[in-house]
């Protein structure tokens, strides 16, 4: 019995056995998880439209773009730091293993002064610049400042749990997220509605959440004896490590920063209009959040996957995982398209009481709905692609997809559809961008998988592909 539950909260060996079931044994927590994560910021929303107002719910919304620009540091490093392990593990080079996560630790620590430093005291003058409504301002400023200055737990959060997902651990992140989530909602309870905290609360609550999910997590990763060494040694940086971190990470991370970059335009075209759309589009967000879920936890299951088994050389089990994948990811996107066509009004209730508001965000919901579908093979692909170390195509079709795509015709339809009722222009312009950009970046995410160009681009690979039984 020990020795099973042990099995279940260690790392996983994704270079054996059946295909289907370590996908789904991987996948099913980081689902789970995901959602948990998920949670987060929807019973933030939640509460706080409830108890503060379509003001403060506002701002929340108007403040993620701005967060998960400056995050793009923590991304960088997490993504690039989860593919250099992934191949390594998969390589069964241990030492190595152990000197990347150590060298990831120190960069971290400089991302976050950055951060803590230079982000949040400009947290006002960015928000500025995309145009928040008045009345939400004050509130999406305090939110964004306090997030920015205590964002340690959060970035050690990121890529401790990329350094878990490597390793093919999903289970004890999922159990650490259940907890922090219900820790969340507690927190937020106390601080909106016991200490009328308002969104500071919130922002408070979400800081004490991510330090503890860190360090649990941290303790888990030192307790990993035989695979992982953290030691005053280890976590020096090496200069080997770091580079290959950087050249896996940097164009996850412009990947990143671009489409948050793309994000903060959209969101400023989104406030222009006016309270009622911003409020609406924050609900619609939160949805949004949901539908994408079960493609980011396969994305990320493809990369750990295909990391692994390219560092142990066995690439007929990498494209033979990619297609379970990409199966698995469109049948999921087709089950809850069908379900935000049933339910999706429902839920938008729960964040606002504005009938208003929640019309117009039915509506948007069913302008995208085709796009999930494009969405999950892009997330697939993507995964697949990743996981080779093959970042760079994904930056680049990032780059078409929300930079030559998504805020131009956005913004051009905006223009082209301004109104007595919409004089910023009509909301639809927003969604169906999004719509549009997704279906390319699918056909595009297909068509460079299929050039097989990405098979070439591991860091570390062994010389001779292992016998192995695929059952």
């Amino acid at each position: 019995m020990i020795k099973s539950i042990k099995k279940l909260f260690g790392a996983q060996d994704m270079t054996v056995g059946n295909p289907v079931a370590v996908l789904l044994k991987f996948s099913i927590p980081l689902l789970i998880g995901n959602f948990a994560q998920l949670l987060y910021g929807t019973v933030d929303s939640i509460i706080v439209g409830k108890y503060i107002g379509d003001a403060a719910l506002a701002a929340l919304g108007a403040s993620m773009p701005v967060q998960h620009m400056f995050f793009v540091f923590f991304m960088t490093i997490g993504n690039g730091v989860t593919v250099l392990v992934s191949q390594y593990f998969g390589a069964k080079d241990y030492k190595k293993l152990s000197y990347g996560i150590g060298s990831s630790f120190s960069m971290i620590a400089v991302a976050t002064l950055i951060i803590m430093l230079g982000a949040a005291p400009f947290s006002g003058t960015v928000l500025k610049l995309t145009k928040v409504p008045v009345e939400a301002f004050d509130m999406a400023k305090t939110y964004l400042f306090i997030i920015l200055a205590g964002c340690l737990g959060t970035g050690y959060y990121n890529i401790i749990s990329g350094v878990l997902r490597g390793l093919g651990e999903a289970l004890f992140p999922l159990l650490v997220l259940l907890c922090t989530t219900l820790l969340n909602v507690f927190l937020d309870i106390l601080f909106i509605a016991g200490f009328k905290m308002g969104v500071a609360g919130v922002a408070y609550a979400t800081i004490i959440c991510q330090i503890f999910s860190a360090v649990a997590c941290l303790i888990k990763v030192k307790r990993m004896k035989g695979i992982v060494e953290i030691s005053r040694e280890t976590i020096k940086p090496k200069k080997e490590m770091t580079v290959q971190i950087l050249r896996l990470g940097v164009p996850a991370g412009i990947s990143q920063g671009i489409m948050s970059l793309s994000f903060v335009f959209v969101q400023s075209l989104i406030n222009s209009m006016g309270l009622l759309v911003t409020t609406s589009t924050t609900a619609v967000m939160r949805v949004d959040g949901f539908a994408v879920l079960p493609n980011m936890a396969f994305s990320m299951a493809a990369s750990t996957f295909t990391g692994q088994n390219i560092g142990a050389n066995n690439m007929d089990r990498v494209k033979r995982g990619g297609k379970i994948i990409v199966n698995m990811g469109f049948v999921t996107a087709v089950i809850l398209v069908a379900a935000i066509m049933i339910f999706g009004k429902n839920m938008l209730t729960l964040f606002t009481d504005t009938q208003e508001a929640v019309e117009l965000g039915a509506r948007m919901l069913r302008v995208m709905s085709v796009g999930y579908l494009g969405i999950s093979f892009m997330q697939s692909y993507g995964g697949i692609l990743r996981g080779a170390g093959d970042t760079m195509a994904v930056m680049w079709i990032t780059i078409v997809t929300n930079v030559v795509l998504r805020v131009p015709i956005a913004y051009s339809l905006a223009a082209l559809t301004k109104s007595a009722e919409y004089p910023a222009g009509h909301p639809d312009s927003v969604y169906l961008s999004m719509m549009i950009s997704w279906v390319i970046g699918a056909i595009l995410s297909f068509i460079y998988y299929r050039t097989g160009k990405w098979k070439n681009k591991a860091v570390v690979r062994r010389s001779e592909p292992p016998v192995q039984s695929e059952v």
